[in-house]
Parts: C-alpha cells; sequence; structure tokens
C-alpha cells in the first residue's frame, strides 16, 4: 500500500513524527483503540498477527477511523482492489486518481479482510516467522515487504503502539495462548478461507479452544459427524464454506479417490450445496472418475 492522504491527515493529528517533537497521547486514538481492540484480538487468535500491528495500522492507515475510505467505505487498512476482489469497491485518489479501493459492509470485515490480505501474501510469509509478541519485527517486516511507501512506516507504527501501549493486548491473548498451545496448528488460506491441517487424535473441542469458536461450529463448518475422529492430515474450516467455489474453479473433473465430501472441502464448498449443483442426492453413488462436476 502506498502512503495515502489518511496517512498524511494522520500526521497531521500527531504532528510530532520528527525525532524532536514530544508525543502526545490523542482522544480520537484513544477512542478508536477501544473501539476496535477487541476486533483486533480475535483476529490475532485466528490469524496468528499481532493485535498490536492490526491496531497500528488501523489507526495509522484510516486516520482513526476519520479517513475517507474509512468512513464512506468501511476500509481502514487502504487495500486496493487487486485482480483478485470481487466484492464492492470505491474510487478514490491516492498514488494517481481515481483508484479502485476495496469497500466493506462492516468495518469488521475490513479488519477480517486485512488479516487474509497479509496471511495469504507471499511477501508477508516471513512474518509469520516472527514471535507475536514482536511488535517491531513486524512492523519493520511490513515495511520491509512493501505494504506502505513512507519511509518512516515501520517508525510511525512502532510509535503508535508504544505510545498507546498496544503491544499489551499481544501480550494478554498471545502469551497465555502459547502456554496453552505450545505446539499450535499453522493456519492456512485457501479458496479466501482459513483452515488448518488435522492431527490425529485431535477433537472438535480442542480445535475451538485453540481458534476461539465453538465446537459446534468447527463440526458443522466441515460437514462432520459429532462422533468423528480425527486420523490426521483432514483440511479442517475455521469459518463457514461458500456456497460455490472461487471463479477460478468452475467445473472440477473427479479423480481416483475422489469423493463428493473430498471435493467439498478441497474448494471450500458447503456439501449440501455442492451436491445441490450437481443434482445429485445424499445417498447417490459416488462420482465416478472422469465425471464432471459443477463447482459454481
Amino acid at each position: 500500500m502506498k502512503i495515502s492522504y489518511a496517512i498524511i491527515a494522520v500526521i497531521c493529528v500527531f504532528s510530532c513524527l520528527d525525532a524532536s517533537a514530544q508525543l502526545r497521547k490523542n482522544k480520537v486514538y484513544e477512542d478508536y483503540i477501544k473501539k476496535y481492540r477487541g476486533v483486533a484480538v480475535d483476529e490475532m487468535k485466528h490469524y496468528q498477527i499481532p493485535a498490536s500491528i492490526t491496531l497500528a495500522q488501523g489507526l495509522l492507515e484510516s486516520g482513526a477511523g476519520r479517513g475517507t475510505l474509512a468512513r464512506k467505505s468501511n476500509n481502514h487498512f487502504g487495500i486496493k482492489c487487486g485482480g483478485s476482489w470481487e466484492g464492492k469497491s470505491v474510487r478514490h485518489d491516492d498514488d494517481a486518481r481515481n483508484e479502485c479501493f476495496r469497500a466493506y459492509k462492516h468495518a469488521k470485515e475490513s479488519y477480517r479482510d486485512h488479516s487474509k490480505f497479509l496471511r495469504s501474501g507471499a511477501r508477508y510469509a516471513f512474518l509469520f516467522r516472527l514471535k507475536i509478541t514482536d511488535y517491531k519485527g513486524w512492523a519493520k517486516g511490513l515495511k520491509k515487504a512493501g505494504y506502505a511507501t513512507d519511509p518512516h512506516y515501520a517508525t510511525r507504527l512502532i510509535q503508535i503502539i508504544e505510545l498507546y501501549d498496544l503491544d499489551r493486548y499481544d501480550k494478554k491473548g498471545g502469551l497465555e495462548w502459547a502456554k496453552k498451545f505450545p505446539n499450535p496448528h499453522q493456519p492456512y488460506l485457501a479458496n479466501e478461507l482459513l483452515y488448518i491441517i488435522a492431527r490425529k487424535g485431535d477433537t472438535f473441542k480442542q480445535l475451538g479452544k485453540e481458534f476461539d469458536i465453538s465446537r459446534k461450529k468447527v463440526r458443522t463448518y466441515n460437514d462432520l459427524p459429532k462422533d468423528f475422529e480425527f486420523q490426521g492430515g483432514e483440511i479442517i474450516y475455521l469459518e463457514k464454506k461458500h456456497r460455490k467455489a472461487t471463479k477460478d474453479h468452475v467445473v472440477y473433473v473427479v479423480k481416483d479417490g475422489d469423493s463428493m465430501y473430498t471435493i467439498s472441502q478441497k474448494f471450500g464448498i458447503r456439501l449440501s450445496r455442492l451436491y445441490k449443483m450437481n443434482k445429485m442426492k445424499p445417498d447417490a453413488p459416488a462420482p465416478q472418475v472422469g465425471e464432471i462436476l459443477r463447482l459454481r
């Protein structure tokens, strides 16, 4: 992301990013933190991005929620459309005139998309090897990866985090979580959905606690029965699957070993919808090798 007018506005609000200036807390920033800290902590639990970093970026990119993109389209992180974006958009002047930016119904959707944006971007992959409490490493890494063109971007994030003690949210959730789950599952993104690879012996209850969702949701998101026993290697989604596959997967040719269930998991489609799209009943025989199935 490039430096935006929202960032310029923030610089004016602070008027203190010169090394010799004295930083002072701003009530607008404090109100924003109170409003979104819970969302940032939830995102940290799911995507392992420090809450301090998420909050600092939200503050900086949105001008504490007062920037044009945040007010008119709930875009708190200045994320541009990009070639894969299928949602709503808005035009806004940034590095060039009339650029395309993502638009959301609610600010919370912007926070979730920010998490997915970082988790799915190959250039940000190295950040997830850092400790969840290493906000300085994350701030410098975001600048190194090209999140913003502002040469002082990392410094600004660190200053905001330290001025408002945002790293306490990392420690509160991060350290306790790390102690409770010393060998956590690695989250991945596919089909715009968050998932993990199950291990033998995992339980719905255990996975629910690790990712702060109910055991029932873990089960229903993955179309699994209550008595299912994990053998290891299963794709387990941590959010509701889609009604259809993404636009780059229109049909699928059945391969040896496939079942309607494994196909639904592979493409992140609800099993009932996969049956319905292909005019099949749940008790129908498994699809034959070479058979073509609709995915959207």
